[in-house]
Protein backbone atom coordinates (compact mmCIF):
# COMPACT_ATOMS: atom_id res chain seq x y z
CA UNK A 1 0.00 0.00 0.00
CA UNK A 2 1.81 3.46 -1.11
CA UNK A 3 1.22 6.16 1.49
CA UNK A 4 -0.65 9.03 -0.13
CA UNK A 5 1.87 12.00 -0.69
CA UNK A 6 2.71 14.95 2.11
CA UNK A 7 1.63 18.12 1.27
CA UNK A 8 5.24 19.33 1.08
CA UNK A 9 6.07 16.32 -0.92
CA UNK A 10 3.46 17.90 -3.05
CA UNK A 11 4.70 21.10 -3.30
CA UNK A 12 8.30 20.32 -3.83
CA UNK A 13 6.92 18.14 -7.07
CA UNK A 14 5.18 21.23 -8.28
CA UNK A 15 7.85 22.86 -8.40
CA UNK A 16 10.80 20.72 -9.38
CA UNK A 17 9.38 17.67 -10.86
CA UNK A 18 9.09 17.29 -14.24
CA UNK A 19 6.06 15.11 -13.89
CA UNK A 20 6.41 13.50 -16.87
CA UNK A 21 3.06 11.01 -16.79
CA UNK A 22 3.30 9.75 -20.71
CA UNK A 23 4.95 12.94 -21.70
CA UNK A 24 9.23 12.97 -22.80
CA UNK A 25 9.21 16.52 -21.48
CA UNK A 26 7.84 19.27 -19.32
CA UNK A 27 6.55 21.99 -20.73
CA UNK A 28 7.44 24.38 -17.49
CA UNK A 29 10.81 25.67 -16.31
CA UNK A 30 11.47 23.77 -13.51
CA UNK A 31 13.29 25.29 -10.29
CA UNK A 32 16.88 23.88 -10.32
CA UNK A 33 18.35 21.95 -6.91
CA UNK A 34 19.93 25.44 -6.20
CA UNK A 35 17.48 27.68 -6.66
CA UNK A 36 14.81 25.10 -4.77
CA UNK A 37 17.76 25.67 -1.85
CA UNK A 38 17.04 29.30 -2.32
CA UNK A 39 13.67 29.00 -1.71
CA UNK A 40 13.80 26.65 0.90
CA UNK A 41 16.09 28.84 2.74
CA UNK A 42 13.48 31.53 2.71
CA UNK A 43 10.69 29.42 3.60
CA UNK A 44 12.72 28.72 6.68
CA UNK A 45 13.59 32.21 7.29
CA UNK A 46 9.78 32.76 7.44
CA UNK A 47 9.36 29.44 9.61
CA UNK A 48 7.26 27.93 6.75
CA UNK A 49 7.21 25.08 4.63
CA UNK A 50 6.93 24.51 1.19
CA UNK A 51 3.17 23.20 1.40
CA UNK A 52 2.36 26.98 2.94
CA UNK A 53 2.84 27.19 -1.00
CA UNK A 54 0.43 25.55 -2.12
CA UNK A 55 -2.46 26.58 0.56
CA UNK A 56 -5.72 28.00 0.41
CA UNK A 57 -4.13 31.47 1.50
CA UNK A 58 -0.75 31.42 -0.19
CA UNK A 59 -1.07 34.12 -2.34
CA UNK A 60 0.63 36.52 -0.30
CA UNK A 61 3.73 33.81 0.79
CA UNK A 62 3.84 33.38 -3.05
CA UNK A 63 4.05 37.04 -3.54
CA UNK A 64 6.97 37.42 -0.77
CA UNK A 65 9.15 34.06 -2.02
CA UNK A 66 9.02 35.20 -6.19
CA UNK A 67 11.60 37.98 -6.55
CA UNK A 68 14.05 35.60 -7.37
CA UNK A 69 12.46 33.00 -9.60
CA UNK A 70 9.47 35.46 -10.61
CA UNK A 71 5.90 35.50 -10.24
CA UNK A 72 4.78 33.80 -12.89
CA UNK A 73 7.20 30.95 -13.13
CA UNK A 74 6.01 30.14 -9.50
CA UNK A 75 2.47 30.85 -10.12
CA UNK A 76 2.51 28.30 -13.36
CA UNK A 77 4.88 25.41 -11.27
CA UNK A 78 2.54 25.97 -8.79
CA UNK A 79 -0.91 25.42 -10.79
CA UNK A 80 0.40 22.03 -12.10
CA UNK A 81 -2.59 20.15 -10.06
CA UNK A 82 -3.56 18.15 -12.70
CA UNK A 83 -0.66 16.70 -14.30
CA UNK A 84 0.55 15.91 -10.80
CA UNK A 85 -2.76 13.82 -10.34
CA UNK A 86 -1.81 12.17 -13.46
CA UNK A 87 1.81 11.44 -12.50
CA UNK A 88 0.57 10.19 -8.62
CA UNK A 89 -1.93 7.93 -10.45
CA UNK A 90 0.81 5.97 -12.99
CA UNK A 91 3.00 5.53 -9.56
CA UNK A 92 1.13 4.14 -7.95
CA UNK A 93 -0.16 1.46 -10.40
CA UNK A 94 3.48 0.56 -10.39
CA UNK A 95 4.01 0.91 -6.57
CA UNK A 96 6.18 3.86 -7.04
CA UNK A 97 6.31 6.04 -3.64
CA UNK A 98 7.92 9.81 -3.48
CA UNK A 99 9.63 11.18 -0.38
CA UNK A 100 10.59 14.45 -0.22
CA UNK A 101 13.24 16.31 2.44
CA UNK A 102 10.97 17.72 4.21
CA UNK A 103 9.49 13.79 5.23
CA UNK A 104 10.42 12.07 8.49
CA UNK A 105 11.07 8.96 6.12
CA UNK A 106 14.08 10.73 3.74
CA UNK A 107 17.28 9.23 4.61
CA UNK A 108 18.88 10.77 7.23
CA UNK A 109 22.57 9.98 6.08
CA UNK A 110 21.85 11.98 2.40
CA UNK A 111 21.10 15.05 4.59
CA UNK A 112 23.74 14.50 7.15
CA UNK A 113 26.75 13.63 4.32
CA UNK A 114 24.94 15.46 0.87
CA UNK A 115 23.99 18.50 2.90
CA UNK A 116 22.46 21.39 0.12
CA UNK A 117 23.22 18.69 -2.66
CA UNK A 118 20.60 16.21 -0.93
CA UNK A 119 18.56 15.64 -3.81
CA UNK A 120 14.75 17.35 -2.67
CA UNK A 121 13.13 14.29 -3.92
CA UNK A 122 13.58 10.42 -4.13
CA UNK A 123 11.06 8.38 -6.09
CA UNK A 124 11.26 4.54 -4.49
CA UNK A 125 9.99 1.04 -4.61
CA UNK A 126 10.50 -1.13 -1.87
CA UNK A 127 11.55 -0.92 1.79
CA UNK A 128 12.30 3.00 2.40
CA UNK A 129 14.16 1.50 5.60
CA UNK A 130 16.80 -0.55 3.80
CA UNK A 131 18.24 2.92 2.71
CA UNK A 132 19.46 3.64 6.46
CA UNK A 133 21.25 0.54 7.05
CA UNK A 134 24.56 1.38 4.92
CA UNK A 135 26.93 -1.74 3.86
CA UNK A 136 28.95 -2.03 1.23
CA UNK A 137 28.90 0.03 -2.19
CA UNK A 138 30.44 -2.49 -5.34
CA UNK A 139 30.69 -0.36 -8.13
CA UNK A 140 32.30 -1.19 -11.47
CA UNK A 141 31.98 -1.20 -15.32
CA UNK A 142 29.61 -2.73 -17.54
CA UNK A 143 31.64 -4.83 -19.74
CA UNK A 144 33.29 -7.28 -17.92
CA UNK A 145 33.99 -11.21 -18.44
CA UNK A 146 32.23 -13.78 -16.89
CA UNK A 147 35.19 -14.55 -14.31
CA UNK A 148 35.01 -10.65 -13.04
CA UNK A 149 30.98 -11.30 -12.57
CA UNK A 150 31.70 -14.22 -10.38
CA UNK A 151 33.99 -12.69 -8.51
CA UNK A 152 31.40 -9.29 -8.17
CA UNK A 153 28.90 -12.45 -7.55
CA UNK A 154 30.78 -13.89 -4.37
CA UNK A 155 31.53 -10.81 -2.95
CA UNK A 156 27.56 -9.93 -2.55
CA UNK A 157 27.46 -13.60 -1.06
CA UNK A 158 29.29 -12.62 1.56
CA UNK A 159 28.00 -9.21 2.29
CA UNK A 160 24.19 -11.33 3.00
CA UNK A 161 26.28 -13.75 5.19
CA UNK A 162 27.30 -11.00 7.20
CA UNK A 163 24.40 -9.17 6.79
CA UNK A 164 25.41 -6.22 5.04
CA UNK A 165 23.77 -4.67 2.57
CA UNK A 166 24.79 -3.83 -1.28
CA UNK A 167 24.40 -0.62 -2.44
CA UNK A 168 24.60 -0.63 -6.12
CA UNK A 169 23.80 1.56 -9.29
CA UNK A 170 22.04 -1.21 -11.05
CA UNK A 171 23.87 -1.24 -14.44
CA UNK A 172 24.23 -4.13 -16.01
CA UNK A 173 27.91 -5.90 -15.68
CA UNK A 174 29.17 -5.41 -11.86
CA UNK A 175 26.96 -3.38 -10.47
CA UNK A 176 23.95 -6.27 -11.28
CA UNK A 177 26.30 -9.41 -10.42
CA UNK A 178 26.85 -7.74 -7.03
CA UNK A 179 22.82 -6.85 -6.73
CA UNK A 180 22.13 -10.73 -7.31
CA UNK A 181 25.14 -12.44 -5.32
CA UNK A 182 23.85 -10.76 -2.40
CA UNK A 183 19.59 -11.25 -3.14
CA UNK A 184 20.42 -14.96 -4.15
CA UNK A 185 22.03 -15.69 -0.79
CA UNK A 186 19.27 -14.29 0.93
CA UNK A 187 20.87 -10.64 1.77
CA UNK A 188 19.78 -7.15 1.21
CA UNK A 189 20.41 -4.51 -1.31
CA UNK A 190 19.90 -0.83 -2.02
CA UNK A 191 19.62 0.32 -5.58
CA UNK A 192 20.39 3.69 -6.89
CA UNK A 193 18.99 4.19 -10.56
CA UNK A 194 19.88 6.99 -12.66
CA UNK A 195 16.66 6.19 -15.08
CA UNK A 196 13.70 3.72 -15.94
CA UNK A 197 12.71 3.45 -12.34
CA UNK A 198 9.53 2.60 -13.91
CA UNK A 199 10.83 -0.05 -15.63
CA UNK A 200 13.07 -1.81 -12.63
CA UNK A 201 9.83 -1.78 -10.42
CA UNK A 202 8.02 -3.81 -12.86
CA UNK A 203 10.60 -6.65 -13.57
CA UNK A 204 10.23 -9.86 -13.00
CA UNK A 205 13.40 -10.57 -11.10
CA UNK A 206 12.97 -7.57 -8.60
CA UNK A 207 9.14 -8.77 -8.29
CA UNK A 208 9.90 -11.20 -5.00
CA UNK A 209 12.55 -9.38 -3.75
CA UNK A 210 10.66 -6.33 -3.42
CA UNK A 211 7.53 -7.83 -2.09
CA UNK A 212 9.85 -9.55 0.42
CA UNK A 213 11.34 -6.24 1.56
CA UNK A 214 15.39 -7.32 0.47
CA UNK A 215 15.32 -4.43 -2.11
CA UNK A 216 14.35 -1.20 -2.83
CA UNK A 217 15.19 0.57 -5.78
CA UNK A 218 15.42 4.63 -5.69
CA UNK A 219 16.28 7.60 -8.17
CA UNK A 220 16.72 11.01 -7.81
CA UNK A 221 14.89 11.73 -11.11
CA UNK A 222 11.13 10.75 -13.00
CA UNK A 223 10.41 7.10 -12.65
CA UNK A 224 9.89 7.57 -16.90
CA UNK A 225 13.00 9.58 -17.49
CA UNK A 226 15.61 7.93 -20.31
CA UNK A 227 19.52 7.64 -19.73
CA UNK A 228 21.31 10.71 -19.28
CA UNK A 229 24.80 10.99 -18.55
CA UNK A 230 24.74 13.92 -16.04
CA UNK A 231 22.39 12.13 -13.98
CA UNK A 232 24.28 8.78 -13.90
CA UNK A 233 27.32 10.45 -12.38
CA UNK A 234 25.26 12.45 -10.42
CA UNK A 235 23.66 9.25 -9.21
CA UNK A 236 27.38 8.44 -8.11
CA UNK A 237 27.31 10.50 -4.86
CA UNK A 238 24.03 8.77 -3.87
CA UNK A 239 25.57 5.39 -4.04
CA UNK A 240 28.17 5.92 -1.57
CA UNK A 241 26.86 8.38 0.55
CA UNK A 242 24.33 5.73 1.29
CA UNK A 243 26.85 2.96 2.47
CA UNK A 244 29.15 2.34 5.02
CA UNK A 245 32.61 1.81 2.60
CA UNK A 246 32.70 1.13 -1.27
CA UNK A 247 34.61 -1.37 -3.30
CA UNK A 248 36.02 -0.63 -6.74
CA UNK A 249 36.07 -3.69 -8.70
CA UNK A 250 37.16 -2.60 -11.76
CA UNK A 251 37.60 0.58 -13.65
CA UNK A 252 38.47 2.37 -16.71
CA UNK A 253 41.67 4.58 -16.43
CA UNK A 254 40.67 8.76 -16.49
CA UNK A 255 37.35 7.99 -18.09
CA UNK A 256 33.99 7.00 -17.48
CA UNK A 257 31.39 6.87 -14.85
CA UNK A 258 32.97 4.38 -12.12
CA UNK A 259 36.55 6.48 -12.30
CA UNK A 260 34.43 9.61 -12.06
CA UNK A 261 32.79 8.37 -8.82
CA UNK A 262 35.94 6.94 -7.47
CA UNK A 263 37.74 10.11 -7.62
CA UNK A 264 35.71 12.24 -6.27
CA UNK A 265 35.37 10.24 -3.30
CA UNK A 266 38.96 10.24 -2.59
CA UNK A 267 40.11 13.67 -3.68
CA UNK A 268 37.18 15.63 -2.47
CA UNK A 269 33.97 13.67 -0.78
CA UNK A 270 35.70 10.98 1.22
CA UNK A 271 32.26 9.59 2.51
CA UNK A 272 33.70 6.24 3.47
CA UNK A 273 36.62 4.08 3.06
CA UNK A 274 37.25 2.92 -1.20
CA UNK A 275 38.13 -0.35 -1.31
CA UNK A 276 40.09 -1.15 -4.78
CA UNK A 277 40.40 -4.81 -6.19
CA UNK A 278 44.12 -5.14 -6.93
CA UNK A 279 46.15 -7.81 -8.24
CA UNK A 280 48.05 -8.46 -11.21
CA UNK A 281 44.83 -8.32 -13.45
CA UNK A 282 43.10 -5.18 -11.76
CA UNK A 283 44.03 -3.27 -14.94
CA UNK A 284 45.14 0.09 -14.88
CA UNK A 285 42.46 2.14 -13.72
CA UNK A 286 42.30 0.39 -10.51
CA UNK A 287 45.98 0.81 -10.28
CA UNK A 288 45.66 4.41 -10.44
CA UNK A 289 42.74 4.69 -7.70
CA UNK A 290 45.14 2.38 -5.60
CA UNK A 291 48.23 5.36 -6.25
CA UNK A 292 45.25 8.31 -5.15
CA UNK A 293 44.31 6.43 -1.38
CA UNK A 294 42.02 3.83 -2.16
CA UNK A 295 42.98 1.09 0.13
CA UNK A 296 43.25 -2.47 -1.24
CA UNK A 297 40.86 -5.28 -1.13
CA UNK A 298 41.79 -7.63 1.63
CA UNK A 299 39.11 -10.12 -0.54
CA UNK A 300 37.25 -11.40 2.41
CA UNK A 301 36.17 -15.41 2.49
CA UNK A 302 33.83 -15.19 5.05
CA UNK A 303 31.18 -12.90 6.33
CA UNK A 304 32.95 -12.26 9.56
CA UNK A 305 35.86 -11.24 7.51
CA UNK A 306 34.07 -8.82 5.49
CA UNK A 307 32.56 -7.21 8.80
CA UNK A 308 35.74 -7.12 11.12
CA UNK A 309 37.66 -5.72 7.68
CA UNK A 310 34.86 -2.86 7.36
CA UNK A 311 34.88 -2.00 11.11
CA UNK A 312 38.44 -2.06 10.68
CA UNK A 313 38.98 0.48 7.60
CA UNK A 314 36.14 2.99 9.48
CA UNK A 315 38.62 2.89 12.54
CA UNK A 316 41.75 3.55 10.40
CA UNK A 317 39.82 6.66 8.77
CA UNK A 318 38.92 8.23 11.90
CA UNK A 319 42.73 7.84 13.30
CA UNK A 320 43.82 9.26 9.98
CA UNK A 321 45.36 12.66 10.79
CA UNK A 322 44.03 15.39 9.51
CA UNK A 323 45.47 18.89 8.08
CA UNK A 324 44.86 21.64 10.49
CA UNK A 325 43.39 24.33 8.79
CA UNK A 326 41.57 26.04 11.91
CA UNK A 327 43.26 28.24 14.97
CA UNK A 328 44.53 26.84 17.51
CA UNK A 329 41.89 27.96 19.92
CA UNK A 330 39.29 25.64 17.48
CA UNK A 331 38.92 21.61 17.19
CA UNK A 332 37.53 19.74 14.71
CA UNK A 333 35.33 16.40 15.64
CA UNK A 334 35.62 13.55 13.65
CA UNK A 335 32.07 13.45 12.18
CA UNK A 336 29.39 11.06 13.54
CA UNK A 337 26.14 10.58 11.45
CA UNK A 338 23.68 10.78 13.67
CA UNK A 339 19.27 10.05 13.37
CA UNK A 340 18.79 13.19 12.41
CA UNK A 341 22.00 16.05 11.67
CA UNK A 342 21.69 19.43 11.50
CA UNK A 343 22.05 20.12 7.65
CA UNK A 344 22.62 24.12 8.55
CA UNK A 345 26.33 24.98 7.37
CA UNK A 346 28.53 24.92 10.30
CA UNK A 347 30.11 28.22 11.91
CA UNK A 348 33.36 27.72 13.59
CA UNK A 349 33.05 27.53 17.70
CA UNK A 350 36.02 28.19 19.89
CA UNK A 351 36.43 25.45 22.74
CA UNK A 352 38.62 24.85 24.98
CA UNK A 353 40.47 22.38 24.51
CA UNK A 354 40.85 19.52 27.20
CA UNK A 355 44.36 18.78 28.93
CA UNK A 356 46.50 16.22 27.25
CA UNK A 357 49.75 14.67 27.15
CA UNK A 358 51.52 15.72 24.31
CA UNK A 359 52.60 11.84 23.13
CA UNK A 360 49.21 10.59 23.93
CA UNK A 361 47.50 8.60 21.26
CA UNK A 362 43.94 6.70 21.36
CA UNK A 363 44.90 2.76 22.34
CA UNK A 364 43.72 0.44 19.57
CA UNK A 365 40.67 -0.38 21.82
CA UNK A 366 39.56 3.25 21.76
CA UNK A 367 40.04 3.83 18.08
CA UNK A 368 37.94 0.62 17.28
CA UNK A 369 34.95 1.84 19.70
CA UNK A 370 35.15 5.15 17.81
CA UNK A 371 34.64 3.18 14.68
CA UNK A 372 31.94 1.22 16.55
CA UNK A 373 30.51 4.34 17.73
CA UNK A 374 30.23 5.94 14.20
CA UNK A 375 28.65 2.96 12.86
CA UNK A 376 25.98 2.86 15.30
CA UNK A 377 25.17 6.12 14.98
CA UNK A 378 24.00 5.81 11.45
CA UNK A 379 22.80 2.52 12.01
CA UNK A 380 20.64 3.09 15.28
CA UNK A 381 18.29 5.85 13.53
CA UNK A 382 15.43 2.81 14.41
CA UNK A 383 16.17 0.58 17.56
CA UNK A 384 17.86 -2.70 17.57
CA UNK A 385 18.53 -5.33 20.06
CA UNK A 386 22.04 -6.63 21.26
CA UNK A 387 21.15 -9.33 19.06
CA UNK A 388 20.48 -7.46 15.95
CA UNK A 389 23.67 -5.31 16.61
CA UNK A 390 25.48 -8.61 16.83
CA UNK A 391 24.36 -9.61 13.45
CA UNK A 392 24.98 -6.37 11.71
CA UNK A 393 28.44 -6.70 13.15
CA UNK A 394 29.22 -10.10 12.97
CA UNK A 395 30.48 -9.77 16.18
CA UNK A 396 29.24 -12.04 19.32
CA UNK A 397 26.70 -11.05 21.48
CA UNK A 398 28.92 -9.93 24.61
CA UNK A 399 31.10 -7.81 22.42
CA UNK A 400 27.96 -6.19 21.25
CA UNK A 401 26.81 -6.06 24.74
CA UNK A 402 29.76 -4.26 26.07
CA UNK A 403 29.99 -1.56 23.34
CA UNK A 404 26.63 -0.95 23.86
CA UNK A 405 27.25 -0.38 27.58
CA UNK A 406 30.16 1.89 26.99
CA UNK A 407 28.02 4.20 24.26
CA UNK A 408 25.16 4.57 26.83
CA UNK A 409 27.21 6.01 29.16
CA UNK A 410 28.86 8.15 26.78
CA UNK A 411 25.34 9.29 26.24
CA UNK A 412 25.72 8.45 22.59
CA UNK A 413 22.48 6.24 22.22
CA UNK A 414 19.77 5.72 24.77
CA UNK A 415 18.04 2.16 26.08
CA UNK A 416 14.31 1.99 24.69
CA UNK A 417 11.73 -0.54 24.43
CA UNK A 418 11.43 -2.62 21.30
CA UNK A 419 8.58 -5.16 21.00
CA UNK A 420 8.57 -5.97 24.71
CA UNK A 421 13.09 -6.18 24.51
CA UNK A 422 15.36 -3.62 25.67
CA UNK A 423 16.27 -1.83 22.54
CA UNK A 424 18.73 0.71 21.74
CA UNK A 425 18.70 3.78 19.33
CA UNK A 426 21.00 6.90 18.77
CA UNK A 427 20.00 10.18 20.77
CA UNK A 428 18.66 12.28 18.41
CA UNK A 429 19.17 16.15 17.44
CA UNK A 430 16.59 18.30 15.23
CA UNK A 431 16.55 18.22 11.00
CA UNK A 432 16.29 21.40 9.37
CA UNK A 433 16.61 20.88 5.72
CA UNK A 434 13.40 20.99 4.46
Amino acid sequence: MIEPLTPNTQAILLLTAPLIAGRSETSCDLLSLGEYNRLALILRQKQRQPADLIAPDAKELIETCSQPFGRERLNALLSRGFLLSQAVERWNARSIWVISRADSKYPKRLKSRLKEDTPPLLYGCGDVALLEKGGLAVVGSRHVDDELIRYTENVGRISAEAHRSIVSGGARGIDRAAMHGALVAGGEVAVVMADSLEKAALARDNRSPLMDGRLVLISPYDPAAGFNVGHAMQRNKLIYALADAALVVTSDFEKGGTWAGAVEQLDRLRFVPVFVRNGANSGKGNSALLNRGGKAWPNPQSGSELGWALVAAAAAVIAEPKQETLPLTLREEPPVYDAAPEIEPVAAVTETLEPTAADTKPSPEEELLNAVRKILCRELADARTEDEVAALLAITKPQAKSWLAQLVQKGVIEKVKKSKQVGFRTVAKSDSLI
